[in-house]
């Protein structure tokens, strides 16, 4: 269910002075969509925690958890490279691609 990222939006606040995200309604609700469905599934692993529910299940759980955010992550890494990145990189500033990497290792860890 991945979506495809076409925006023509403005991305005049991308850099680092504006640091705000440019996203059209429909990617918006479909992050918050995704991360209400996350939230929902951390309360079900609290609730079996709460159960005495076997570990593996739990882990099993925790690990769903962990692919539908690696998903979030995924949609607006995209995005921010199609974007911010891009239009940072065309405006010249190429500290950019150093900011990125960082962001990359952070997400991989």
């Amino acid at each position: 269910m991945e979506e495809q990222i076409h925006e023509s939006t403005s991305h005049e606040s991308c850099g680092t002075d504006g640091r705000k995200s440019h996203h059209s309604d429909k990617t918006k609700s479909n992050i918050i969509s995704r991360l209400n469905r996350i939230e929902g599934q951390i309360r079900g692993v609290k609730g079996l925690i709460e159960k005495d529910t076997y570990c593996d299940d739990v882990l099993n759980q925790i690990s769903s958890v962990q692919s539908a955010l690696n998903g979030v992550g995924k949609l607006l890494l995209e995005h921010h490279m199609k974007s911010c990145v891009m239009d940072r990189i065309q405006e010249g500033d190429d500290e950019v691609i150093d900011e990125l990497l960082k962001t990359i290792n952070k997400l991989m860890k």
